[in-house]
């Protein structure tokens, strides 16, 4: 039972450090997302490229590039999305939804599963949404 219940801790352990990983990367993408738009001229060619505006393959790469020891990259899914609003919530000043002022959402979600039997076998979806303003 004792040790039922140290292995039963330590899974929990790690969906919330799984849970953890998923908010700050939905932080950091929206971050990347947000430096990256806005008055660049042309798209990035790759997640690393400076000067350029990010589109959605590079915040997904981006944001699995982020991913720690334990979490399986590939699983990792970043949607963004820019909805054209800026922070007062009307959308005048926002003709393209990547200009100075407007949002973009990044929403990052990754299927947890326990190692153990006795904890759920079908898996917890974790998902964070972060939210920024569009400043370059």
């Amino acid at each position: 039972m004792l040790l039922m219940a140290v292995f039963g801790v330590i899974d929990c352990s790690r969906a919330l450090y799984t849970y953890h990983f998923v908010s700050y990367a939905a932080e950091q993408g929206a971050r990347y997302a947000m430096v990256r738009g806005g008055d660049w001229t042309s798209s990035c060619s790759s997640y690393t490229s400076y000067a350029c505006t990010a589109s959605t393959a590079n915040v997904q790469s981006y944001v699995q590039s982020l991913t720690p020891p334990g979490i399986t990259a590939s699983s990792v899914s970043a949607t963004p999305t820019w909805p054209g609003t800026t922070v007062s919530g009307s959308t005048t000043g926002c003709s393209v939804t990547t200009d100075q002022g407007c949002l973009v959402k990044v929403k990052v979600s990754y299927a947890f599963h326990f190692m153990l039997p006795y904890l759920p076998v079908a898996g917890l979806s974790m998902t964070a949404t972060s939210e920024q303003v569009i400043a370059y």
